[in-house]
């Protein structure tokens, strides 16, 4: 079970599951955009408009799902993944990494023994 809750936690599946919801629902809203655009072309024969409503309102429908279905995927996906990996893979305390404090340590060291180096 540890090994699927880093899996889960540690990769960007979420990252990238949620990025295919929000991209599909938004290839919705630039499909029913372009076909509101296109219908208000005359039509060749009556000179007249066609559709201009019935796009408008499914270019509208479609702004509207896609809205409701970024907030459904924020709030019931995004908010509990984060507290989710805060709680599990807490972030690193800020100040200076443990790497570099220890090669600080051991230039203190050298510099007491002998003061013979260098430093940068």
């Amino acid at each position: 079970m540890t090994g699927f809750k880093n899996f889960i936690l540690r990769g960007n599946l979420v990252d990238l599951a949620v990025a295919v919801i929000i991209g599909t629902s938004f290839g919705a809203v630039v499909t029913t955009f372009t076909n509101w655009l296109t219908a208000q072309m005359p039509d060749s024969a009556s000179k007249v408009f066609s559709n201009v409503d019935n796009s408008f309102g499914a270019f509208l429908n479609a702004v509207i799902a896609f809205l409701i279905l970024a907030a459904v995927v924020y709030f019931f996906v995004v908010t509990p993944y984060v507290k989710a990996k805060e709680r599990f893979f807490p972030a690193e305390e800020s100040g200076t990494p443990a790497d570099i404090a220890l090669l600080e340590e051991i230039r203190d060291l050298l510099a007491a023994q002998g003061g013979q180096s260098k430093t940068l």
